[in-house]
Protein backbone atom coordinates (compact mmCIF):
# COMPACT_ATOMS: atom_id res chain seq x y z
CA UNK A 1 0.00 0.00 0.00
CA UNK A 2 1.29 3.01 -1.41
CA UNK A 3 -0.01 6.95 0.26
CA UNK A 4 0.62 10.01 -0.65
CA UNK A 5 -0.17 12.65 2.32
CA UNK A 6 -1.01 16.64 0.45
CA UNK A 7 -0.87 19.69 2.47
CA UNK A 8 0.34 23.13 1.95
CA UNK A 9 -0.43 25.13 5.09
CA UNK A 10 0.60 24.88 9.01
CA UNK A 11 -3.17 23.82 9.46
CA UNK A 12 -3.43 21.07 7.46
CA UNK A 13 0.38 19.68 8.06
CA UNK A 14 -0.85 20.06 12.36
CA UNK A 15 -3.68 17.83 11.86
CA UNK A 16 -2.48 15.44 9.17
CA UNK A 17 1.28 14.57 11.32
CA UNK A 18 -0.97 12.28 13.50
CA UNK A 19 -2.25 10.88 9.97
CA UNK A 20 1.23 10.54 8.61
CA UNK A 21 2.87 8.95 12.31
CA UNK A 22 0.07 6.02 11.87
CA UNK A 23 0.42 5.76 8.75
CA UNK A 24 4.16 5.12 9.22
CA UNK A 25 3.35 2.93 12.47
CA UNK A 26 1.44 0.18 10.30
CA UNK A 27 4.23 0.47 7.98
CA UNK A 28 2.39 1.73 4.67
CA UNK A 29 4.70 3.61 2.16
CA UNK A 30 3.95 7.09 3.01
CA UNK A 31 5.42 10.07 0.49
CA UNK A 32 4.54 13.54 1.82
CA UNK A 33 4.35 16.20 -0.71
CA UNK A 34 3.99 19.51 0.33
CA UNK A 35 2.86 22.34 -1.85
CA UNK A 36 4.34 25.18 0.42
CA UNK A 37 0.70 27.03 0.05
CA UNK A 38 2.38 28.61 2.86
CA UNK A 39 5.68 28.55 3.64
CA UNK A 40 7.57 29.69 6.43
CA UNK A 41 4.45 28.78 8.41
CA UNK A 42 4.42 25.64 7.41
CA UNK A 43 7.83 24.79 7.80
CA UNK A 44 7.44 25.80 11.53
CA UNK A 45 5.09 22.71 12.04
CA UNK A 46 7.38 20.14 9.70
CA UNK A 47 10.46 20.98 11.94
CA UNK A 48 8.16 20.16 15.07
CA UNK A 49 6.32 16.89 14.44
CA UNK A 50 9.90 16.20 12.07
CA UNK A 51 8.38 15.61 9.13
CA UNK A 52 10.22 15.33 5.99
CA UNK A 53 8.52 16.18 2.91
CA UNK A 54 9.61 14.02 -0.22
CA UNK A 55 8.49 16.73 -2.94
CA UNK A 56 7.60 20.07 -2.27
CA UNK A 57 5.91 21.94 -5.12
CA UNK A 58 6.71 25.29 -4.23
CA UNK A 59 4.18 27.26 -5.37
CA UNK A 60 4.29 30.00 -2.96
CA UNK A 61 4.84 33.44 -4.66
CA UNK A 62 4.05 37.01 -3.19
CA UNK A 63 0.39 38.28 -4.20
CA UNK A 64 -0.86 34.96 -5.46
CA UNK A 65 -3.75 34.00 -6.50
CA UNK A 66 -6.66 31.18 -5.82
CA UNK A 67 -6.88 30.21 -9.58
CA UNK A 68 -2.72 30.64 -9.76
CA UNK A 69 -2.54 28.13 -6.76
CA UNK A 70 -5.41 25.76 -8.01
CA UNK A 71 -3.91 25.47 -11.45
CA UNK A 72 -0.18 25.18 -9.80
CA UNK A 73 -1.33 22.49 -7.59
CA UNK A 74 -3.51 20.25 -10.05
CA UNK A 75 -0.35 20.33 -12.63
CA UNK A 76 2.14 19.56 -10.08
CA UNK A 77 -0.25 17.00 -8.46
CA UNK A 78 -1.00 15.00 -11.66
CA UNK A 79 2.65 14.93 -12.67
CA UNK A 80 3.60 13.57 -8.86
CA UNK A 81 1.09 11.37 -8.70
CA UNK A 82 1.53 9.78 -11.97
CA UNK A 83 5.12 9.55 -11.41
CA UNK A 84 4.92 8.28 -7.83
CA UNK A 85 1.28 5.76 -8.33
CA UNK A 86 -0.03 5.71 -4.73
CA UNK A 87 -3.27 3.77 -4.11
CA UNK A 88 -4.37 6.33 -2.16
CA UNK A 89 -4.08 10.54 -1.98
CA UNK A 90 -5.06 11.96 1.33
CA UNK A 91 -5.97 15.77 1.86
CA UNK A 92 -7.05 17.42 4.56
CA UNK A 93 -9.42 19.95 5.67
CA UNK A 94 -10.55 22.92 3.28
CA UNK A 95 -7.69 24.73 1.58
CA UNK A 96 -7.34 25.22 -2.07
CA UNK A 97 -4.29 22.81 -2.05
CA UNK A 98 -6.61 19.80 -0.40
CA UNK A 99 -9.27 20.42 -2.84
CA UNK A 100 -6.63 21.01 -6.09
CA UNK A 101 -4.83 17.49 -4.93
CA UNK A 102 -8.27 15.70 -4.25
CA UNK A 103 -9.13 16.77 -8.17
CA UNK A 104 -5.53 15.34 -9.93
CA UNK A 105 -6.39 12.66 -7.51
CA UNK A 106 -10.33 12.02 -9.43
CA UNK A 107 -8.86 13.34 -12.70
CA UNK A 108 -5.97 9.69 -12.33
CA UNK A 109 -8.69 7.41 -10.65
CA UNK A 110 -6.60 7.00 -7.55
CA UNK A 111 -8.73 7.11 -4.32
CA UNK A 112 -9.15 10.56 -2.27
CA UNK A 113 -9.01 10.07 1.32
CA UNK A 114 -10.80 13.40 2.70
CA UNK A 115 -9.49 14.16 6.77
CA UNK A 116 -12.05 16.73 8.68
CA UNK A 117 -14.78 15.77 5.56
CA UNK A 118 -18.40 17.29 6.17
CA UNK A 119 -18.17 20.59 8.33
CA UNK A 120 -19.94 23.04 7.12
CA UNK A 121 -21.16 26.58 7.32
CA UNK A 122 -24.23 26.49 5.29
CA UNK A 123 -22.99 29.78 3.24
CA UNK A 124 -20.66 28.85 -0.33
CA UNK A 125 -19.06 32.21 0.70
CA UNK A 126 -18.34 32.74 4.52
CA UNK A 127 -15.38 31.21 4.70
CA UNK A 128 -14.05 32.23 1.36
CA UNK A 129 -12.79 29.98 -0.62
CA UNK A 130 -13.03 27.20 2.24
CA UNK A 131 -16.48 26.45 2.42
CA UNK A 132 -16.50 25.78 -1.34
CA UNK A 133 -13.63 23.51 -1.34
CA UNK A 134 -15.03 21.58 1.70
CA UNK A 135 -18.27 20.87 -0.61
CA UNK A 136 -16.07 20.49 -3.79
CA UNK A 137 -13.73 17.47 -1.90
CA UNK A 138 -16.45 15.25 -0.39
CA UNK A 139 -18.16 14.14 -3.90
CA UNK A 140 -14.19 13.50 -4.97
CA UNK A 141 -13.48 11.33 -1.79
CA UNK A 142 -13.75 7.58 -1.72
CA UNK A 143 -12.89 7.99 1.99
CA UNK A 144 -14.81 10.63 3.93
CA UNK A 145 -13.34 10.98 7.25
CA UNK A 146 -15.64 12.91 9.15
CA UNK A 147 -14.48 14.36 12.54
CA UNK A 148 -17.84 14.40 14.11
CA UNK A 149 -21.63 12.84 13.92
CA UNK A 150 -22.98 16.17 12.44
CA UNK A 151 -20.28 16.42 9.56
CA UNK A 152 -21.21 12.87 8.73
CA UNK A 153 -25.23 14.15 8.79
CA UNK A 154 -23.74 17.07 6.48
CA UNK A 155 -22.37 14.61 3.97
CA UNK A 156 -25.61 12.43 3.69
CA UNK A 157 -27.74 15.24 3.11
CA UNK A 158 -25.56 16.21 0.44
CA UNK A 159 -25.86 12.68 -0.85
CA UNK A 160 -22.43 11.40 -0.17
CA UNK A 161 -22.65 7.12 -0.04
CA UNK A 162 -22.78 6.67 3.49
CA UNK A 163 -20.15 3.75 3.52
CA UNK A 164 -17.98 6.12 2.22
CA UNK A 165 -17.90 8.27 5.50
CA UNK A 166 -16.41 7.37 8.82
CA UNK A 167 -16.64 9.24 11.93
CA UNK A 168 -13.05 9.56 13.18
CA UNK A 169 -12.80 12.59 15.54
CA UNK A 170 -10.51 15.45 15.02
CA UNK A 171 -6.89 14.82 14.67
CA UNK A 172 -6.23 18.14 15.72
CA UNK A 173 -6.72 16.09 19.35
CA UNK A 174 -4.08 13.84 18.63
CA UNK A 175 -1.76 16.32 17.37
CA UNK A 176 -1.93 17.73 20.97
CA UNK A 177 -0.57 13.82 22.47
Amino acid sequence: MRACVTFGTRPEAIKLAPVIRALRRERIRTTVVITSQHTTLLQQVLDVFRIKPHVDFRIMRKNQTLDYVTAAVVQKACKTFSELKPDVVIVQGDTTTAFASALAGYYLKIPVAHVEAGLRTGDKFNPFPEEINRRLIAPLAEYNFAPTRKARENLLRESIPENTIFVTGNTVVDALF
